[in-house]
């Protein structure tokens, strides 16, 4: 599926809007990321989140901590969808799903309520 690089990150900004507000501001240091391909190691990799997630946190962790990133991978999401409206909606379930886990929120819990 064929998308501009503007399109995508316009993409990703949409559903980024989609986290409620009290959410959004509940999050701490994290930055999102718009990347073109995954690790060599994980070529189908959609999505990835690399931090310490805020459940995980303690009183001395923010100084001089490198923000958390949440990084959307644009080859293998473009690569699976057959259409704008199916990539859109995997852009959405991907920055949902990697901003759960700064949350804190592991992969079997999202598989059970379908962010999987």
């Amino acid at each position: 599926m064929e998308m501009t690089h503007e399109e995508f990150d316009r993409a990703v900004d949409d559903a980024i809007d989609l986290i409620p507000d009290e959410l959004f501001r509940a999050m701490d240091n994290v930055v999102i990321l718009v990347e073109e391909e995954p690790p060599a190691h994980s070529p189908e990799l959609l999505g990835l989140y690399e931090g310490v997630p805020l459940t995980a946190r303690d009183g001395g962790w923010g100084a001089g901590s490198l923000p958390d990133r949440i990084f959307v991978y644009r080859g293998p999401l473009r690569r699976m969808c057959t259409d704008r409206e199916e990539l859109v909606e995997e852009i959405t379930v991907t920055v949902i799903h990697e901003v759960a886990h700064h949350f804190g929120i592991d992969d079997e819990r999202l598989h059970e309520l379908g962010w999987g």
